[in-house]
C-alpha cells in the first residue's frame, strides 16, 4: 500500500470518527428535548384537568347571581314604595 493510501484511510477514519461523535452528541440534545416536551405535556394536562370544573362552577354561580339580582330588584322595588308618600 502507498503512503497515501494509507493517509487517506486515516482521514477517512478521522473523519467518520467526527460525524459519529457528533451524530451522538445530536442523539443526547434530542433526548433531553424530548425528556423537556414529556414535562411540558404533562404540566399542561395537570393544569387542563385542574381548569376543568371552572366553568361548571361559573354556570352556578351565574344562576344563583341571577336570582340575587332578581331578588334585589324586587326588593328595590319594595323600597320605593314605602318611600313614596302618601296622598
Amino acid at each position: 500500500m502507498s503512503g497515501a493510501a494509507i493517509v487517506s484511510i486515516i482521514l477517512f477514519s478521522v473523519l467518520v470518527l467526527a460525524v459519529a461523535a457528533y451524530l451522538f452528541r445530536v442523539i443526547l440534545i434530542l433526548r433531553h428535548v424530548n425528556d423537556q416536551l414529556g414535562k411540558i405535556t404533562f404540566g399542561v394536562r395537570a393544569i387542563a384537568f385542574q381548569t376543568k370544573p371552572i366553568n361548571e362552577l361559573t354556570e352556578s354561580m351565574n344562576a344563583n347571581l341571577g336570582a340575587v339580582a332578581g331578588a334585589l330588584g324586587a326588593l328595590v322595588d319594595d323600597l320605593s314604595k314605602v318611600d313614596e308618600p302618601a296622598a
